[in-house]
């Protein structure tokens, strides 16, 4: 990225597209009145409830609460980032996406990761080349041909071999001392400084290229083909990859399916790719750490449904358990954790080969649900028909659900544990403000008998082992080449920038359903001005909203703030800074309530129409200065009430003392 979008550009951007033509073109849409409407792209429904309105640009779905301008439904309806979205916002309208100055410091860091993943497409090419054309290559085609892969799917997903020795890719790629650099940086090549030496770090592997959803190469996997450790190697982190954001196959997944069905998370490279070769396309790997809640919401992004698949062993279960409580915070209403447990000695690559695809996603399709596996972890090691049993229970599980987000799914659960257990919700509450957070019990060992051992043909492939069997991070090092090795590396400054990148803007796909209900003054406040932008004029203070308290106060002194700045803005323009500013899940709040069926109604009764009078006209000025005067009025009666509090504990300052007596003068006070 050469540098931030300016929020000017996506102003003008919004201006110049029609979000009836945006929105038509993936979804038909039939003219109803002024608006037009379809059934709603992000929930299955029968009866139309997304409208799409020309006058505001703007859509929103009275059934699931999708809301937004034609910018945010790109985000939601492509599954693409904010930066990605206005650049097909821009093809559109066939214009190019401007990129705000950058210091030189900055444009070279850009530079850098421009180069490196060049470089890196070049590693992935040469390994592909090996794998057809190195004399060594033998060793790996049979493992390969073991593994029951052929050659169709390995192109497709870029497997290739990094043949024995130290030099290999040094050669091949390293012309120059600036392209040594660049993939030392890119994790390609290790920089011994004490000998002052550089070489390969993938030797003698089966090499598989991770890439980010855009096709990028951003790193490799590797699977020894000797004795080398450990026998399976990821790159390590550098500008472009973060192993604990990244899930292999998620690339080839979305090129599979229109709209992925689900995410089965398995736990190597292998089991990707083979299960891909039966049909089964949408399995992910994470790169040899535990699924976290980076790995989840970028799940999420484009999956509503994702499933966990572990061996039924020990190992497994104790894994599932550490998914299981990586899982909670993201489990917003509309998404689904289940978790596949496999027959012993099973992995996704053979169990297939046996069964077939039907019947493996059979299995998939009937993983267990996060909400059930939950309580039988939980229950580990209780009898729950006992009281003491479960009252443990309780005090396990209530901490746990307490960390779901705020939603119908939270509160299911805790219904659910007040069944089991006959414990009110305010009982629970206080368990969970009492309990110390605790890890869930450990699975009870399960007892295995060991299975004897088949002798190997001479001639019989490598056996089939488990993908992390030998695993080691990151912090491995690998031993460096023999002394009479003579690639030699001179001294330069480190140029290394240690700093986090820019994590681009990512949509939250279930936005908040918005209350039928009475409006409070604020959230009025701020649906009024959504609505009519001009009647920020009316109410020149924002910073001592800004400095309240409460959220929707602050939310409400942020949009102030905003159409004082820039009162040429409609709900298009502000929900399009919005995301830019604040990021997704904010902007979801604020189209929530611009979406609001009551400020759909206050829209209707507006109109100017000669079959009504006038005085049944409706006032959004008046409106918005009394919910305006009602906020005053409510500060200033917390502010009071705070003041009160002081005086009875004797912690008045003379200068409160003051102003609550000029408020006692002026009957702010009922006594």
């Amino acid at each position: 990225m050469a540098g931030l979008i300016p929020q000017s550009f996506i102003d003008t951007l919004l201006d110049r597209v029609d979000i009836v033509e945006v929105v038509d073109h993936r979804v038909k849409l039939k003219k109803t009145g002024k608006n037009y409407s379809a059934c709603c792209p992000f929930h299955e429904e029968k009866t139309p409830s997304f409208t799409v309105s020309p006058e505001k640009q703007f859509y929103y779905c009275f059934g699931c609460g999708a809301s937004g301008n034609a910018l945010g439904f790109i985000m939601d309806f492509e599954r693409l980032s904010f930066p990605e979205s206005v650049e097909q916002l821009a093809r559109l309208v066939g214009v190019d996406v401007p990129r705000e100055v950058q210091s030189e410091a900055q444009a070279q860091r850009e530079q850098e990761k421009r180069s490196i993943y060049s470089l890196l497409e070049k590693a992935s090419t040469f390994y592909q080349n090996q794998l057809r054309q190195h004399p060594s290559k033998q060793m790996a085609v049979t493992y390969l041909k073991g593994r029951g892969l052929d050659g169709k799917i390995a192109k497709e997903y870029g497997v290739g071999f990094a043949p024995p020795g130290w030099d290999n890719l040094l050669k091949s790629l390293a012309e120059t001392d600036e392209d040594k650099h660049l993939l030392i940086e890119g994790g390609m090549l290790i920089h011994n400084t004490d000998e002052k030496r550089i070489y390969d770090r993938f030797r003698h592997r089966i090499m598989f290229p991770i890439r980010d959803t855009r096709g990028r190469v951003i790193g490799f996997g590797g699977r020894v083909l000797g004795n080398d450790k450990p026998k399976y190697l990821n790159s390590p982190e550098t500008p472009i990859f973060h192993k604990g954001q990244e899930l292999y196959g998620l690339y080839e997944a979305r090129l599979a399916y229109r709209e992925l069905p689900r995410l089965l998370v398995v736990e190597g490279y292998m089991d990707v790719v083979s299960l891909a070769q039966f049909g089964i396309r949408y399995a992910v790997a994470t790169l040899g750490t535990a699924c976290g809640e980076d790995h989840l919401d970028r799940a999420f992004r484009h999956t509503d449904e994702v499933v966990f698949c572990f061996d039924g062993d020990n190992a497994g279960r104790t894994a599932a358990h550490r998914a299981l409580e990586n899982s909670l915070s993201s489990m917003k209403d509309g998404r689904q954790v289940k978790f596949l447990f496999l027959p012993e000695g099973e992995d996704p690559d053979t169990l297939v080969r046996q069964i077939g695809p039907e019947k493996f996603e059979r299995m998939v399709e009937l993983a267990v649900p996060l909400e059930d596996y939950l309580f039988d972890a939980v229950a580990e090691g209780l009898n729950i028909r006992t009281m003491e049993g479960r009252a443990s229970f309780s005090k396990r599980a209530a901490p746990l659900l307490d960390r779901l987000p705020k939603g119908v799914f939270r509160e299911l659960m805790f219904e659910n544990l007040a069944k089991r257990t006959g414990l009110s919700r305010n009982v629970l509450q206080d368990l969970i403000s009492q309990a110390q957070p605790e890890p869930l019990p450990a699975p009870a060992p399960i007892k295995t008998e060991p299975k004897p051992e088949k002798p190997s043909h001479p001639s019989a492939p490598p056996p089939i082992e488990p993908e992390y069997s030998d695993y080691t991070d990151d912090y491995y090092s690998p031993p460096s080449p023999p002394p009479e090795y003579d690639g030699y590396y001179e001294e330069r400054q480190p140029r290394r920038n240690k700093a986090r990148d820019y994590r681009e803007l990512q949509p939250d796909l279930q936005p908040q359903v918005a209350s039928k209900y009475l409006m409070p003054p604020a959230r009025k406040a701020i649906a009024l001005l959504l609505t009519h932008p001009e009647l920020a004029a009316s109410e020149a203070d924002h910073d001592s909203w800004l400095a309240c308290e409460d959220e929707e106060i602050q939310l409400l002194g942020r949009l102030l703030k905003l159409l004082h700045e820039r009162s040429h803005y409609n709900l298009s323009h502000i929900l399009g800074y919005w995301l830019g500013a604040y990021g997704s899940e904010n902007t979801e709040k604020l189209a929530a309530i611009a979406g609001h069926d009551l400020l759909q109604a206050t829209s209707a009764i507006t109109q100017v129409r000669q079959d009504k009078p006038p005085k049944a006209d409706y006032d959004s000025a008046a409106a918005f200065c009394d919910c305006m005067e009602k906020l005053r009025k409510q500060e200033s009666a917390k502010k009071t009430a705070q003041l009160l509090e002081k005086l009875r504990s004797g912690d008045l300052n003379q200068e409160e003392r003051k102003r609550l007596a000029a408020e006692v003068l002026a009957h702010k006070i009922i006594k």
